[in-house]
């Protein structure tokens, strides 16, 4: 048995779908409000009967145990109103709840965003099933699943996948996500100036807002408070990073992320980065070193940088190096990738 639970603010544009998408796949919706003035709280009990008021106070992890101790049953599922479940393999969640007791379930989350080539697909694994009697949330924003007993927990992948759209254009500017998140950020900051992880967050923030500068300024805050860089956020935080740079047109200092590869250097993700900070630099001959190394291995957090986004930087260094024949190669591999298509449009003419 499952408590789905969900803290919600002026979520209306949304929140119908996400809570359709969930209908028969748990046993029970809690809905907590936040604040809302538009017709959120009406299209929650369309769904529930279990929707309460929380008066906001800047701690998402406030709402969020709030939410929990409404809930019926042990197991709690966290989503938000932006999040649409488009798999859900009902079987295998009970399996895992049934035999996991204190194992903390990570569905697959795709976050869709834009860049000047259209949307993208961000993937990646967060903590969200977990059993009330062993865990609860800890921290104002960006709030983590804690231990009760305060000791390292194990996680396993499960069955559920979300689509996650808020960090789309539209949304971000009807919401002012980015404003919010910010401000709470550095008032948490202010109480602690210790933690990389707050400082990690708010460069995310300012890169998600394309204010590369100011990022760039707190990952380096974050980098040098780092004591484990086994951490699965660390890996981002070195990647987030080194495209802060070069979207600050900072080539040369990119070049520093080098220093990372001994640690990172066999995920696609990292290597992907690598070619892209070579290639930004004139250094060819390692760029496409990086890029074919990023075809032999695992699918990383953007979609297709183990295939066609690999294929079409290879496809431009070879163009730029007047090696038509082969750049026409790659840009055949990249499928309906839009600017390879462009390319070979000009280049078969």
């Amino acid at each position: 048995m499952i408590s789905l639970c969900m803290i919600v603010k002026d979520e209306e544009h949304s929140l119908k779908q996400c809570l359709v998408r969930l209908k028969g796949k748990v046993e029970e919706v809690i809905i907590v409000d936040t604040g809302s003035i538009d017709r959120t709280k009406e299209l929650a009990l369309e769904f529930t009967d279990k929707v309460y008021d929380f008066e906001w106070c800047n701690d998402f992890s406030k709402a969020r145990n709030f939410a929990i101790s409404k809930a019926s049953f042990d197991w709690i599922l966290v989503l938000d109103a932006d999040e649409e479940v488009v798999d859900f393999d009902k079987k295998k969640v009970e399996e895992f709840t049934t035999s996991n007791e204190e194992v903390v379930g990570r569905i697959k989350r795709i976050n869709i965003f834009e860049d000047s080539h259209g949307d993208k697909r961000h993937i990646e694994r967060v903590n969200r099933l977990f059993n009330k009697n062993f865990y609860y949330y800890s921290g104002s924003i960006h709030e983590q699943v804690t231990s009760i007993k305060g000791k390292v927990y194990e996680t396993s992948e499960i069955d559920i996948m979300a689509e996650h759209n808020g960090y789309s254009r539209e949304v971000i500017n009807r919401t002012s996500k980015l404003e919010r998140n910010i401000s709470m950020l550095i008032t948490a900051i202010n109480d602690n100036n210790k933690d990389p992880y707050l400082f990690y967050q708010l460069g995310k923030s300012y890169f998600m807002s394309k204010d590369y500068l100011k990022a760039c300024e707190q990952f380096v805050l974050s980098l040098g408070l780092q004591t484990d860089f086994n951490l699965e956020y660390v890996i981002d935080l070195v990647n987030s990073y080194g495209y802060a740079l070069l979207n600050s047109e900072r080539y040369s200092e990119a070049m520093g992320i080098k220093k990372y590869e001994k640690l990172y250097g066999h995920m696609v993700d990292f290597q992907f980065l690598l070619g892209n900070v070579y290639m930004n630099n004139g250094e060819f001959t390692d760029a496409v070193e990086s890029f074919t190394k990023c075809l032999k291995l695992k699918e990383g957090s953007i979609e297709g940088i183990d295939s066609y986004l690999s294929n079409y930087n290879l496809g431009v260094i070879f163009e730029c190096c007047g090696k038509i024949k082969e750049a026409i190669n790659f840009y055949k591999k990249c499928g309906k990738y839009a600017p390879a298509n462009v390319r070979l449009n000009i280049l078969e003419k």
